[in-house]
């Protein structure tokens, strides 16, 4: 009987982090920036011109964030495998050694350890040890530019959102539905994140909604307390 083959959901982690990030704070910053603005008692004019500089300025700064984050792990990892080959290059009997035992501490034999390890190393010998003793698959390291486009392109359809909502809502219901809005944006990013990542699709939803609602409630106080100062 032949079998399905598994789904797994690792490979999604570095273009699903950085999208699921960006479209979360996207929301939620704007979201804060345009409730704080219009408890403020800020004209529709005024709030739209705040929405646009903060989703422009947030694409941006999420972008190169993860750039120059995600930059640095590859550059570790990339420093890594220079110097895995080094080694092998110079002691290639000592990097045998030091396989066979990695493969002996999950549970092999020291005689099948070290017929494994021959056996693997005759192959890739670097990929074989970037996988087993960096864990770095060479097929998979870190991708910059992936990163800082999924990042900067989630931030700005997330804070669309928000923007949108309050700009093209009347003014005396705009606070009430963006809030509405936003809280269901977080929790349908929060479940299909969780979806796409293999996780339980309920709890995610609930817990970042859950700190929407917290971070709106703080922005919107500190906007009306600044209006009613100034």
């Amino acid at each position: 009987m032949t079998t399905a083959p598994e789904k797994h959901f690792s490979h999604r982690g570095g273009w699903l982090r950085a999208a699921v990030l960006g479209a979360n704070d996207g929301i939620l910053s704007t979201a804060g920036l345009v409730l704080g603005v219009a408890a403020a008692g800020a004209s529709t004019s005024a709030i739209a011109t705040a929405g646009v500089a903060g989703l422009v300025a947030g694409g941006l700064s999420m972008a190169a964030g993860e750039y120059v984050s995600v930059s640095s792990q590859r550059d570790a990892e990339l420093a890594d495998l220079r110097l895995e080959m080094r080694e092998l290059e110079s002691d290639p009997e000592g990097e045998l050694a030091e396989l066979a035992a990695i493969y002996a501490g999950r549970g092999l034999s020291p005689a099948l350890a070290l017929q494994v390890a021959q056996e693997l190393t005759a192959g890739d010998a670097l990929a074989v040890h970037a996988r087993d003793e960096l864990g770095i698959d060479e097929n998979a390291l870190a991708r910059p530019l992936q990163a800082a486009w999924s990042s900067a392109v989630a931030f700005s359809l997330g804070a669309a959102v928000p923007l949108l909502t309050i700009t093209l809502t009347p003014e005396a219901a705009r606070i009430g539905l963006t809030v509405a809005v936003t809280l269901l944006a977080l929790a349908a990013l929060g479940g299909i994140g969780a979806r796409l990542g293999g996780a339980p699709m309920e709890r995610a939803a609930l817990r970042v909604a859950a700190w929407g609602a917290v971070a709106m409630a703080l922005t919107s106080a500190i906007g009306a307390l600044v209006g009613a100062a100034v």
